[in-house]
C-alpha cells in the first residue's frame, strides 16, 4: 500500500465511520473503484482505533463520569442505582454479542463477507430499515392531524434487555455495508428511543468493541501488501477527520432526518449491483491481496 492510498483510505474511514453508511464498505469500495488491493479487515479494524480515539475525546466527560461511577459501584452498594454506573454495566452487556460473534465468524468476516454483491445487498436493506426507523421517529416527534406527538425514550430508560438488542444490532456491522452506527441507531429508533439517545449509546457501545478488535488485529497489520507505516498514517488521518465528523453529526441528528443517508445507501447499492452485473467490477475485486 502506498502512502497516497493510506491517506485516501484514512480520509474515507474518518468521513464514514460515524455516518450510517458503513465505513468498512466504503474502504472496500474505494479500493475496488480505484483498482487498488482490498485493504483487508485488519487495516479496517486498526484505522477504526483512530476514529474511536475521536469518540474518547469528544465524549471524554461522559466517559470519565461513567467509568468513575462504575468503579465506585463495585464497592459501594448505594452507587449501583446511579445512572452512570448502570451505563457502565450496560455498555459491557451490549458489547457481548459483537465479541462472541466477531470471534465465531472471524474467517467469514475476512473472506466471504467482503463480496461486493453482499455489500450492495446490505447497503440497500439496511438503508430501507434506517428509513423506516427514521420515519417512525419523525411521526412520534411531529404527530399528525389524527394523532398526538409521542414522547420517545431517553438513555435513563435503557435496561439490560434493550442493551442486548442494541448489542446484537451492533454485531450486524461485522458484515461490511451494514454500518455500526446505522444498525444501532436503527435498532434504537425502532425500540422508541430518541435520535440523540440512540446515537450517543451507539458511540459509547462502539468503544470497547472497536478498541478490542483493533488490538486483536495488530498482529496482522504488517502482513500482505499493507505495512505498518501506511496503516499508522491512515489511523491518524482517520482520527482528525473523524473528530470533525462526529461533532457535526451529533448536531445534525437533533434537527434533521436520516433520509439523505437512506437515499445515498440505496443508490450506492443499486449502482454497485449494476457495475458487478455488467462486469465493470468483479465481486471479488482486489481480494487476492488478502
Amino acid at each position: 500500500m502506498s502512502w497516497f492510498e493510506s491517506f485516501v483510505l484514512g480520509l474515507v474511514q474518518g468521513l464514514t465511520e460515524f455516518l450510517p453508511i458503513s465505513s468498512s464498505a466504503h474502504l472496500r469500495l474505494t479500493a475496488a473503484f480505484a483498482g487498488w488491493n482490498d485493504p483487508g479487515a485488519a487495516f479496517t479494524a486498526i484505522t477504526q482505533i483512530g476514529t474511536e480515539a475521536a469518540v474518547l475525546i469528544y465524549f471524554r466527560k461522559d466517559i470519565v463520569r461513567i467509568v468513575s461511577a462504575w468503579f465506585r459501584s463495585l464497592t459501594n452498594r448505594s452507587m449501583r442505582s446511579d445512572h452512570d454506573a448502570q451505563m457502565g454495566w450496560l455498555v459491557i452487556v451490549g458489547s457481548i454479542p459483537i465479541g462472541v460473534l466477531g470471534v465465531t465468524f472471524k474467517d467469514q468476516i475476512e473472506g466471504p463477507f467482503r463480496d461486493l454483491r453482499l455489500i450492495a445487498t446490505t447497503l440497500i436493506v439496511m438503508g430501507i430499515v434506517l428509513g423506516i426507523a427514521d420515519r417512525l421517529a419523525a411521526r412520534d416527534e411531529v404527530g399528525g392531524k389524527h394523532r398526538a406527538t409521542r414522547e420517545r425514550k431517553s438513555l435513563k430508560e435503557l435496561g439490560v434487555k434493550d442493551g442486548l438488542i442494541f448489542g446484537f444490532c451492533q454485531a450486524l456491522a461485522l458484515i461490511p455495508g451494514v454500518s455500526r452506527s446505522g444498525a444501532t441507531i436503527s435498532g434504537g429508533l425502532l425500540m422508541g428511543y430518541t435520535r440523540e439517545a440512540a446515537a450517543r449509546y451507539s458511540f459509547l457501545l462502539a468503544i470497547p468493541a472497536v478498541l478490542a478488535s483493533g488490538v486483536f488485529e495488530l498482529k496482522d497489520a504488517g502482513e500482505g501488501h499493507v505495512s505498518w507505516g501506511p496503516t499508522i498514517f491512515a489511523t491518524f488521518i482517520a482520527f482528525g477527520v473523524g473528530y470533525a465528523v462526529i461533532a457535526w453529526f451529533m448536531k445534525f441528528i437533533t434537527t434533521k432526518s436520516f433520509m439523505p443517508f437512506v437515499i445515498y445507501r440505496v443508490l450506492l447499492g443499486l449502482v454497485l449491483f449494476a457495475l458487478v452485473a455488467t462486469g465493470v467490477l468483479s465481486p471479488h475485486a482486489g481480494e487476492s491481496a488478502g
